[in-house]
């Protein structure tokens, strides 16, 4: 049977989000937001994100490094007690640990493809979920932290939300601030832990083809 050697590309699919504030549903990206969800690549990054904000700066003094103990404590025999040869020694009071902490780094090492497809899963996860909205900022004449809630309130969705919005929409950044259980971010601060923690995600129009450059 002879194969078809013409174009094999599909037409470019897309997934929907619904638009608070408005009416209708906003177009997402079918490659980001209909992406396949692989938990363990989710799990990989978040831990990747977490040791990295790790200072790893912990230290205790080895018996090498506490100060004192350059004689015997007491004589070797006749005492009735056990032979010490020093004070620095882990069973004295003062002195250094048996196995001492010293600086190091948490740094995990995670492929860049594998960081985006992890992206793109917990992207894909809020999508596929309905926990994903799009909000136009420039409903926010003024900053309104009653407009914002009565938002939420209507949309219906779980906290923690986080919002992802430029940081010239200051108007929509203020007015979403003072909620609890929500958190502001611009699309150059995304992470997968950040999404991994919100129940819901929210994002602006305009920071909308951000987020989907970076995932993609």
């Amino acid at each position: 049977m002879a194969r078809d050697v013409g174009s094999t590309e599909s037409p470019k699919k897309t997934v929907k989000a619904p638009k608070l504030g408005g009416t209708g549903t906003v177009t997402l990206d079918e490659v980001v937001f209909g992406a396949e969800v692989k938990p363990h690549l989710v799990h990989e990054a978040v831990r990747a994100e977490q040791n990295a904000g790790r200072a790893g700066t912990v230290a205790t003094k080895s018996r090498g490094l506490v100060s004192g103990g350059r004689a015997k404590p007491f004589r070797q025999k006749g005492t009735g007690r056990a032979r010490q040869g020093t004070i620095r020694a882990p069973q004295f009071t003062g002195g250094g640990h048996t196995f001492a902490k010293v600086p190091r780094q948490f740094i995990q090492k995670v492929n860049k493809k594998a960081a985006k497809t992890a992206l793109r899963s917990a992207l894909a996860s809020h999508a596929s979920e309905g926990t994903l909205a799009v909000v136009d900022a420039a409903t926010f004449a003024e900053p309104s932290t009653k407009q914002a809630n009565a938002l939420v309130e209507t949309w219906g969705k779980q906290t923690p939300l986080v919002v992802i919005a430029l940081h010239e929409e200051e108007n929509l950044r203020k007015s979403f601030r003072n909620l609890q259980k929500v958190a502001i971010i611009g699309p150059s601060e995304l992470e997968v832990s950040a999404l991994v923690w919100a129940r819901s995600l929210l994002v602006t129009e305009a920071a909308l083809p951000l987020v989907q450059g970076k995932a993609q």
